[in-house]
C-alpha cells in the first residue's frame, strides 16, 4: 500500500515538471512573437507604410515632346502634330461588336487597323485602354465626342505625333521615326526606360536616328492610384519631363524644295555647299518618298511600290551612292601633274584620239582626237588622251594623295545614314583587295575617273568647294542644338600652290563660258553670277573592239540601266565664289546635257533665293526655261509682306 502511494506521488511530480517546461516554452514563444510584432509595428512602421503605399500608388512614365527640327531660316522641317485618336476600354464597353458598329457610322475605320486593334483588345486586360483609330480630323473627333453617351467605353483623346510638313523634300535627310523594335533595343547596352513605353517611337534613319538621344528628351512621370486589381482609380500628380532639344540645320528649305523639284523624273542627286564655311544648303536625292507613311505604319502596297521602283527611292544617293566621277576627276589629275612639276601651263600633248599602251588602246571620247592640247584646253574640252599622258608621268600614288586633299575617299561625319567613304585606290589597296599588282592601265583609267575610283555626290561638292575657296572646308549640316550654335569648323589654306588652283578655276570658267567648252550650253549670262564648272560622263559598261569598229552605240539606243552616268560640278560666282554644287544623274547619258542644266538652275536659285529670273539665261533658251519653271512642283511663294528674298548662300 505504501509502495502505491509513493508511485502516485512520483507520477504527480513528473507531470508537474513537464507542465512547467511546456508552459515555459509556450510563454517564451508568445513573448518572442510579441516582441517581433512590436518591432514590426513600432520600429519598422515607416518602412511597411511605404511598401503599402507603393502597392497602392503606381508611377507611369510620360513621353516628353520630341525636339523640333528647323531649317536655317526657322522653318519647321519635323514637328509634333496634334493627333486625335479614339481609345477603347473593354470592361466599360459592354457589347463590343455593337459599340464598334456605332462608331463605324461616325468615322471611317480602316479594316486592317481595326482588326489589329481588336486583337490587341482581346490580348490586354479589360481595363487597359487600346487605340482603335488615330490621326482623326477635328470634325471626326467632335462627332465622337457629341455621341459619347451612346458609346460607352469609347474615349476621344489628343496626343502628339511626328509629322514632316515638307514630305519628300527632306525624307533622305531627316529620315523618320517609328515604333521601338527588338533590334532597336539590342543596339543599346542600357536602354532608356522610355523605350519600354507601348507605341513609343524613335528615329529609324537620318537625322532623326543620328540625333535620337538629343531629340528624345527626358521622361516625365505621373503618379496614379490603383486598386488591388491594378485598375487606375485617379491621378495624383505628374511631371511632364524635359522636352527634346530643338535642332537647326544648315539647309534652306526653299533651295532644297527647288533642287528636289528640279531632279524630278530622274534617278539623281544634288548637293549645294556654302564655299565660305562648308554649310550644306541643300542635299537632294530623287526620287524621294513621304516619311509620314512610315510614321503611321506603311502599308504593304506602299512599301512594295517603293522597293520595286528601279530608281530606288529609299536610297539616299547624295551620300550613300558612289559613282565613277568620270572627267570631273581630271581636275584632280591636273593639279597632281602641276604639283609634281610634270607639266607647265604651256606644254602641249598630241591627241590623235587614243593612247597606245602595249597591245591595248585607251580611247579619247572624241574619236578623231583633239590635236595639240595644253592643260587649260584639256579641261575645257575634256581631252582623255592628255590625262592618259599625265597618268604615266604622275603615277597613281600622287594622284590619290591629291584626291584626298580635296575630300575624295573621305567619310564625312554627318548625322545622316549610310554616309559612304568612296574609293581612291592605291597599289597597296589593289594587292589587299584582289591579290594583284597595280598596272599602268589601272592608272590611266583612274586618271580620267574610271576604273576603281568611286566618289559620292557629297564628296564631289566638297572637292568643288575646296577648289573654289582654296581652303580645306568640311561639310556641316547642324547649325545649332538646343539654341546653342554648333560652331563653324576651323579651316586652313589647302596645300596646293595658288597658281595651280587659279589655273584650274580659269579652265572651269572656260568649260561653261568659252567657245568649245563642254558645258557652254549651260552658261549663266547674268553678270556677277557666272559659273565655273566641269562636266563628267562615267561609263557603266565596257565597249568591245567590234563595237568601236562599227560605231559606239548611242546612250539613247541603250536600255536605261546601261547608259552612262552624267555628272557636273560647279561654283559661282566664278570671281567671288559663294556656292558649290555637284549633280549626278544616274544613267543620264551625258554630263553636259543631263547634269549641267540642273546644276545651273540650282546655283541660280541659291544665289537669288527665289526662282531664277529668265534674264540669267541666254536669250535663245528663255522660253524653254520659262516652260520648265512653270512645270516645277514648288512650294508657294513667301508672303508678300516678308523681307525681299536675298541669297541664302
Amino acid at each position: 500500500m505504501k509502495r502505491a502511494e509513493e508511485d502516485r506521488a512520483e507520477s504527480i511530480r513528473r507531470v508537474s515538471r513537464r507542465g512547467l517546461l511546456l508552459g515555459g516554452g509556450m510563454a517564451a514563444v508568445i513573448a518572442t512573437l510579441a516582441l517581433r510584432m512590436r518591432f514590426m509595428q513600432v520600429n519598422e512602421a515607416d518602412q511597411y507604410r511605404m511598401l503599402a503605399e507603393e502597392n497602392r500608388v503606381n508611377i507611369r512614365l510620360l513621353a516628353p515632346p520630341r525636339g523640333i527640327i528647323f531649317d536655317r531660316n526657322g522653318v519647321k522641317l519635323a514637328e509634333n502634330q496634334q493627333n486625335y485618336r479614339i481609345v477603347l476600354i473593354r470592361e466599360d464597353a459592354g457589347d463590343l461588336d455593337a459599340i464598334v458598329a456605332r462608331l463605324s457610322k461616325l468615322i471611317d475605320l480602316e479594316p486592317d487597323a481595326l482588326e489589329k486593334a481588336l486583337r490587341e483588345v482581346a490580348r490586354r486586360k479589360p481595363f487597359v485602354p487600346v487605340t482603335l483609330a488615330d490621326r482623326l480630323s477635328w470634325e471626326e473627333i467632335c462627332r465622337v465626342a457629341v455621341n459619347a453617351p451612346a458609346l460607352p467605353g469609347i474615349t476621344p483623346e489628343v496626343g502628339l505625333s511626328r509629322g514632316y510638313p515638307l514630305k519628300g523634300d527632306l525624307a533622305h535627310v531627316l529620315g523618320y521615326v517609328g515604333p521601338v523594335s527588338e533590334s532597336d533595343l539590342d543596339r543599346v547596352e542600357d536602354p532608356d526606360p522610355l523605350l519600354q513605353i507601348p507605341e513609343f517611337q524613335v528615329g529609324k534613319i537620318g537625322v532623326e536616328a543620328k540625333l535620337e538621344i538629343l531629340l528624345r528628351g527626358k521622361a516625365g512621370a505621373k503618379r496614379i492610384e490603383v486598386n488591388a486589381a491594378g485598375r487606375i482609380m485617379r491621378e495624383i500628380d505628374r511631371d511632364e519631363g524635359t522636352p527634346g532639344a530643338d535642332v537647326t540645320l544648315t539647309l534652306d528649305h526653299r533651295l532644297q524644295n527647288f533642287a528636289q523639284a528640279r531632279l524630278a523624273g530622274e534617278s539623281a542627286s544634288a548637293v549645294v555647299m556654302d564655299t565660305r564655311n562648308g554649310d550644306i544648303l541643300a542635299i537632294a536625292s530623287a526620287p524621294a518618298f513621304d516619311p509620314n507613311l512610315f510614321v503611321r505604319g506603311i502599308s504593304v502596297a506602299d512599301y512594295r511600290r517603293l522597293t520595286d521602283d528601279e530608281f530606288v527611292p529609299l536610297a539616299n544617293k547624295s551620300v550613300q551612292g558612289t559613282y565613277p566621277p568620270g572627267s570631273v576627276f581630271k581636275l584632280v589629275t591636273a593639279m597632281a601633274a602641276l604639283a609634281g612639276g610634270h607639266i607647265d601651263f604651256n606644254e602641249t600633248v598630241w591627241c590623235p584620239g587614243y593612247t597606245q599602251l602595249g597591245r591595248r588602246r585607251f580611247h579619247c571620247w572624241k574619236r578623231g582626237g583633239h590635236g595639240h592640247m595644253d592643260l587649260h584646253n584639256s579641261l575645257k574640252q575634256s581631252c582623255d588622251v592628255f590625262y592618259y599622258e599625265m597618268a604615266q608621268r604622275v603615277g597613281i600614288d600622287a594622284i590619290t594623295a591629291m584626291a584626298r586633299k580635296f575630300g575624295l575617299g573621305t567619310k564625312f561625319e554627318l548625322p545622316m545614314s549610310a554616309v559612304a567613304e568612296g574609293l581612291t585606290p592605291t597599289r597597296a589597296w589593289k594587292q589587299r583587295r584582289y591579290d594583284e599588282v597595280w598596272v599602268t592601265g589601272d592608272t590611266l583609267n583612274a586618271a580620267i575617273g574610271q576604273g576603281f575610283v568611286l566618289t559620292s555626290p557629297l564628296q564631289l561638292a566638297v572637292m568643288t568647294a575646296r577648289i573654289a575657296s582654296g581652303r580645306d572646308l568640311t561639310p556641316r549640316l547642324v547649325r545649332s542644338i538646343g539654341g546653342q550654335p554648333s560652331g563653324e569648323p576651323e579651316t586652313s589654306p589647302i596645300d596646293v600652290a595658288p597658281e595651280h588652283l587659279n589655273a584650274v578655276r580659269e579652265a572651269m570658267y572656260a568649260v561653261s563660258n568659252k567657245q568649245g567648252g563642254t558645258a557652254r550650253g549651260s552658261q549663266i549670262v547674268e553678270e556677277g553670277a557666272r559659273l565655273a564648272g566641269k562636266t563628267g560622263t562615267s561609263q557603266v559598261r565596257s565597249m568591245t573592239v567590234a563595237e568601236r569598229a562599227a560605231g559606239v552605240t548611242s546612250n539613247a539606243d541603250l536600255p536605261w540601266d546601261r547608259r552612262d552616268h552624267a555628272l557636273f560640278v560647279a561654283f559661282a560666282p566664278h570671281d567671288d565664289p559663294k556656292v558649290a554644287v555637284s549633280v549626278v544623274v544616274e544613267h543620264g547619258g551625258s554630263g553636259s546635257r543631263a547634269a549641267a542644266p540642273i546644276a545651273r538652275d540650282i546655283i541660280l536659285q541659291a544665289l537669288h533665293g527665289r526662282l531664277p529670273p529668265l534674264t540669267s539665261y541666254p536669250s535663245y533658251q528663255r522660253e524653254t526655261i520659262r516652260e520648265m519653271q512653270e512645270g516645277l512642283d514648288l512650294l508657294p511663294p513667301a508672303p508678300a509682306a516678308s523681307t525681299p528674298a536675298k541669297s541664302r548662300a
